[in-house]
């Protein structure tokens, strides 16, 4: 038999490890779209304003765009919260006010913004073993349940991220626990944490509004639909906590049309059947996470395609479990945790063919709840009271083996410049590699075709060296472009000795191969997406 005091101190191995790897390498994956975007509302600049003062078609050092990705004294943290509520509405602010004084204060690098999340996510570990106290009174199951978070690929992904996500993680788990509490002590304090909770998580993420109304279904379930003192309680709570919400909800509604811009990604068309591959993929990734997907090579598709359904049939009977074992307001308020963001979010998805489920990012109260579920079966099945037959060893091995394979993903993924998660400009550490290469190079891109938040990405791995041209769709186009040794009368007067761009290179193909000296060549980056990268070349 485990005992808990061998338990405790495996788990305690696997926590510090884990909290090891949320501060390694830090700066090791490329600073991707999203990220550049949590800088430039640090630094307090909108994208408009940004286009104006740089995609002008004048000569930039890419290094110049860094000023775009901290704060300085020309913007104050009014400003942070105006770009948001301009340009980003559907997202609120706590994050990016918390993220702007941590910058201000540590600096404002890939690495110290990361930082950031890294240690918020910290507080994940003792706001979880506080919710599995609340549930099951025993301290192993929240063991164990920390373990599983220390060690999961899933969390270490997102914990190494500059977006909100951890911080959203911790507020989950710190409002589950105070719901909890409240219940069951029913005093206006404990009321009040989970307002103060509530409020702070919907300042963090719009989706705790599913939560929210989770918590509700969950009090009135318990209450056998009776308006009982803790129904009335919970509603009082939950109308203070929307009405602190109230400034950034009406924000949303004011400019909701700048949110439907920068969500229009969503509705990016699928197919039903690659919903529910994405969905079993993102599920396993909570404990394994080798970066292989569909995309991978066939030798690696089998053993995914099994991994999937062995965690999966896992996970289906650690909830059936946990339904058959548990008192109802134990099984019924982790039930609610799972579906509460993931059924609404996935019907939405089946009926209108959008991928708004497929981004694991939105699903954390899900995978929570599911972790929970899981450590609760294993620890019963390991601490039975008998030590004889082969079950609680066999359940040891899977716990061990669950625990590990969650382990060695994570040290896999840190060393990675590249993940799954990086899901836009996965090519841009490749291209930055080539262009580096270079003596003096030149790139140019028309912000028309191609995000700032692509540009600004690009511009975090390109050495000082590098040049950029930038052009709004009605910034002048140079008529030539000067490579070196070359004697031509141009509009530009420096030499290069590689001209490069990046994006559609159409608006610019025309007016470059005008002359008939030079034609545009796409660069072979060794991936069949759509290509991104040209070169420019004599005829």
């Amino acid at each position: 038999m485990i005992m808990k005091s061998q338990l405790q101190f495996f788990i305690i191995v696997l926590l510090v490890i884990g909290i090891c790897f949320r501060f390694s390498n830090l700066g090791n994956k490329f600073y991707w779209y999203d990220e550049v975007f949590t800088s430039l509302r640090v630094s307090g600049y909108t994208e408009a304003e940004v286009l104006s003062q740089v995609a002008d078609g004048r000569i930039i050092a890419a290094k110049d765009l860094m000023q775009y990705q901290q704060p300085n004294s020309a913007k104050h943290l009014t400003d942070t919260i105006r770009g948001l509520a301009v340009e980003e509405p559907q997202l609120p602010p706590l994050y990016f006010i918390i993220t702007r004084f941590w910058v201000e204060i540590f600096g404002s690098s890939p690495t110290s913004t990361r930082s950031l999340s890294a240690s918020i996510s910290l507080l994940a570990f003792p706001c979880l073993y506080w919710l599995c106290q609340e549930l099951f009174s025993t301290p192993k199951i929240g063991w164990l349940a920390v373990g599983f978070v220390a060690v999961s690929p899933f969390h270490l992904l997102y914990a190494q991220e500059a977006r909100p996500y951890s911080l959203w993680a911790v507020i989950i788990l710190l409002t589950s626990a105070s719901l909890l509490r409240a219940l069951r002590l029913q005093t206006k304090l404990s009321w009040s944490m989970y307002a103060t909770s509530l409020a702070l998580g919907l300042y963090t993420h719009l989706f705790t509004g599913l939560v929210a109304i989770g918590n509700g279904i969950y009090v009135f379930i318990d209450a056998n639909f009776h308006l009982t003192k803790r129904v009335i309680a919970w509603a009082i709570a939950s109308v203070a906590a929307l009405i602190t919400f109230l400034p950034w909800l009406v924000t949303l509604i004011t400019n909701k049309s700048a949110a439907s811009v920068a969500t229009n990604w969503s509705e990016l068309g699928t197919e039903r059947l690659s919903l529910i591959n994405n969905w079993a993929g993102n599920i396993g990734r909570i404990f394994i996470d080798f970066g292989f997907t569909s995309k991978s090579p066939l030798i690696y598709l089998i053993p995914l395609t099994v991994e999937k359904i062995i965690l999966l049939i896992l996970i289906g009977y650690a909830l059936y479990f946990l339904g058959c074992q548990t008192p109802k307001r134990v099984w019924l308020f982790v039930a609610i945790l799972i579906g509460s963001c993931a059924l609404p979010v996935m019907l939405v998805d089946l009926i209108d063919l959008s991928i708004i489920s497929t981004k694991s990012r939105y699903l954390f109260p899900t995978y929570m709840g599911i972790e929970i579920a899981v450590a609760y079966l294993l620890v019963t099945k390991i601490t039975v009271p008998s030590t004889k037959g082969w079950k609680p060893q066999l359940w040891r091995v899977i716990t061990i083996l669950l625990l590990g394979s969650g382990l060695l993903s994570s040290a896999l993924s840190l060393q990675a410049d590249n993940w799954w998660n990086k899901e836009s400009g996965r090519q841009n550490p490749q291209i930055a590699r080539i262009v580096n290469e270079t003596q003096k190079p030149l790139v140019l891109s028309d912000t028309s075709n191609i995000s700032l938040g692509q540009i600004l990405s690009m511009s975090h791995l390109f050495a000082p060296k590098v040049s950029m041209q930038l052009f709004q769709p009605d910034s002048p186009i140079p008529s030539k472009i000067k490579l070196a040794q070359e004697q031509t009368s141009v509009k530009i007067v420096t030499d290069f000795s590689d001209v490069f761009i990046y994006g559609n290179p159409d608006k610019l193909r025309s007016r470059l191969e005008q002359e008939g000296k030079y034609k545009i060549e796409a660069v072979d980056l060794g991936e069949t997406q759509k290509i991104l990268f040209w070169k420019l070349v004599k005829s």
